[in-house]
């Protein structure tokens, strides 16, 4: 059995990034692959779940894992507008994920008391985050907006904000962005590929999962 660190109350968007390597980004087509894919997770020691608002099922999905896998953290990738924020929380969501940032996601965010990885890939866009006291972001997409030397750039001017590269991150590379002081995990959607899924190989993902936790240096 995995044993987890005690998080804090109320979570904070550092305890999210800091949990382990990798934030697996999770596409759910089947209701039914939501709670087994999750246990999978957990007992290869992921259990910040990223679960993308893409597909017409990923609220019951986060429904369901919330009320069957109490070790999960679910969080909600792909938010793009305050409503959905809301609609995930109501699901069960505990932290926000966005592809881009407006004043209305981080506003929806505060409101609803969950941590929010809002979604940056300018240094204008890293100003406005921070400007609304956010001191942790989404880099999206990591790989065409610039990769780990956009990172390495940005950690001079930008000292205090936290980075979760996601957007081509596979285990090729994500050792290089998580070599960065200024990246606390990294999101990817390699621990939960579709064909495992939909084979319903549990134990493949949680191999994938395990091995995720040595990605990060020592």
């Amino acid at each position: 059995m995995v044993m987890f660190k005690v998080l804090p109350t109320p979570l904070t968007a550092h305890a999210v990034m800091t949990d382990a390597p990798v934030i697996p980004v999770i596409v759910l087509d089947d209701i039914a692959h939501a709670v087994p894919m999750a246990r999978a997770l957990v007992a290869g020691g992921v259990r910040m779940l990223e679960i993308t608002l893409r597909t017409a099922v990923a609220l019951d999905c986060m429904k369901k894992i919330t009320a069957e896998v109490p070790e999960a953290v679910v969080g909600v990738g792909t938010v793009c507008n305050a409503a959905q924020a809301e609609a995930a929380v109501a699901a069960g969501a505990k932290f926000l994920v966005s592809p881009g940032y407006t004043s209305d996601i981080g506003a929806a965010a505060k409101r609803l008391g969950v941590p929010l990885l809002p979604g940056v890939a300018t240094g204008s866009e890293v100003l406005q985050v921070m400007a609304d006291g956010f001191t942790a972001a989404k880099f999206f997409p990591a790989v065409p907006a610039g990769g780990a030397a956009m990172l390495k750039a940005f950690a001079g001017p930008f000292a205090d904000l936290a980075f979760c590269p996601t957007g081509g991150i596979s285990t090729d590379n994500a050792k290089d962005f998580l070599a960065l002081p200024n990246v606390k995990c990294v999101g990817g959607s390699w621990l939960t590929p579709s064909k495992l899924m939909a084979a319903g190989d549990w134990a493949a993902i949680t191999q994938l999962a395990s091995q995720s936790q040595g990605l990060r240096s020592a």
